[in-house]
């Protein structure tokens, strides 16, 4: 009888594995729709999951690994074998299986495939893999990154931001908080921290749903850099604010919270029947709207108007670990086209005097400032709103040269990071 996390959780990595890495699915996608991942129950679910993010996330080191101790590659035609050494090795350099379990799993996974004939290579691998293999800490940031990215990042942000960036990619990301009131009773009912804007930290991993306050409606998950975006909306008590692509709802909520009249639009009825939810637990109200935004029109103008738009997500690799091998150049350039017209979309919602927030949890260029440089250069009736001395609780290091906000994973490195997000105020002008 096998072990409560034995072959078939290593059989469903494997497959999590090849569905990201050669059907390009997102690692999200995977877990919902592989039929062996989803027959898995407890610590065999919780084991498969580990095992793919693990291997996603130090995938540059353990292929460096592997390919040192292979006389040739091992072809297309056998990925579930490539797959199959990624598994073992993954475990055998970061989790501490024992090594006898991460071998003879694998060699039996192959013996009971048409990839037999693969069993006594796999053997011979794996046991000469150890922790041994893995790189020094910046070597392995640099072998586990895509040298496009790396070289998009130090153009942006310098070489030495650029591999720190890629440093903190080798962490998982931890669970952030934002409360709806009472920031210190929760924090400290938690066992949180409190960060310097607000928002409460609690380590990871964590089932959040049975925390004290979940259910209550006290508190909902949102990256500290997402609660950034809302709080460049000066004094919203009492505004009318448009949140498009509104979904899940922690932005909406932020502002719902503190008193502003909120429509939330969004295009997917399933991810507004989320929003839907969350509003219902926080205790909250919204106008809820399924609309394509860029046909989309509101009653009258608001005054604030809040995109975060669809993106190319490269801030959130901590907490998805697929997206350097999703994401390529030519994604970036096209999502910075379909930005620039949701942007413009936006602006046409925007009354005259009032603010339009835009957001990416993207560190490209081509999505952040960029995209608002362009637009702004079409629309003179709007400008930059910089960041200000009434901005409080947003570091200056957030804070670029144009007054936009623009975070990195690198950052507030003693709290332990956050997502890469950008932002920019702008201001439309008041009719003369």
């Amino acid at each position: 009888m096998e072990p409560r996390t034995g072959i078939a959780a290593r059989k469903a990595a494997i497959d999590l594995l090849d569905a990201v890495l050669t059907r390009k699915a997102s690692l999200d996608t995977a877990l919902a729709t592989t039929p062996r991942f989803n027959v898995l129950t407890g610590p065999d679910r919780s084991f498969a999951r580990l095992i793919a993010s693990v291997t996603l996330r130090r995938l540059g080191e353990i292929d460096a690994a592997i390919s040192k101790l292979l006389k040739k590659p091992i072809s297309n035609s056998a990925l579930t074998v490539r797959q199959t050494l990624r598994v073992g090795a993954a475990q055998l350099m970061f989790l501490e299986t024992p090594p006898h379990a991460a071998v003879d799993t694998a060699v039996a996974s192959l013996k009971n495939s048409r990839f037999a004939g693969f069993s006594g290579l796999a053997n011979a691998i794996l046991r000469q893999i150890s922790p041994d293999a893995r790189m020094p800490i910046e070597a392995a940031a640099r072998a586990n990154t895509p040298q496009w990215l790396l070289k998009s990042w130090a153009q942006a942000f310098g070489e030495a931001n650029a591999l720190a960036i890629a440093v903190a990619h080798g962490s998982e990301a931890p669970i952030d908080i934002t409360p709806k009131t009472e920031v210190t009773r929760i924090s400290e009912t938690l066992g949180g921290q409190m960060l310097p804007t607000g928002s409460i930290r609690l380590e990871a991993p964590r089932d959040v749903r049975q925390l004290p306050g979940f259910e209550e409606g006290d508190w909902w998950i949102q990256d500290a850099a997402a609660a950034l975006p809302a709080r460049l909306i000066p004094n919203p008590a009492g505004k009318h604010i448009l949140d498009l692509c509104a979904a899940p709802g922690g932005k909406s909520a932020q502002l719902a919270s503190s008193g502003a009249k909120i429509t939330s639009i969004d295009h997917s009825a399933e991810r507004l029947e989320t929003l839907q939810q969350n509003f219902e637990r926080l205790g909250l109200s919204s106008d809820i709207v399924q609309a394509d935004i860029e046909n989309w029109k509101p009653g009258e103008l608001a005054d604030a108007v809040l995109l975060d738009a669809p993106c190319s997500a490269t801030g959130t690799i901590r907490r998805h670990p697929d997206i350097p091998h999703l994401k390529q150049l030519e994604g970036v350039r096209r999502m910075a086209k379909i930005q620039s017209r949701l942007v413009a979309s936006a602006a046409r919602m925007v009354r005259p005097g009032g603010h339009l927030i835009y957001a990416v949890c993207s560190m490209q260029p081509e999505e952040g400032a960029r995209v608002v440089n362009k637009f702004l250069l079409a629309n003179t009736e709007f400008s930059r709103d910089p960041l200000q001395e009434y901005d409080h609780g947003i570091p200056s290091d957030f804070r670029t040269k144009n007054g936009d906000i623009q975070t990195l994973p690198c950052h507030w490195p003693e709290l332990g990071g956050l997502d890469g997000f950008f932002a920019a105020r702008l201001v439309r002008h008041a009719a003369t």
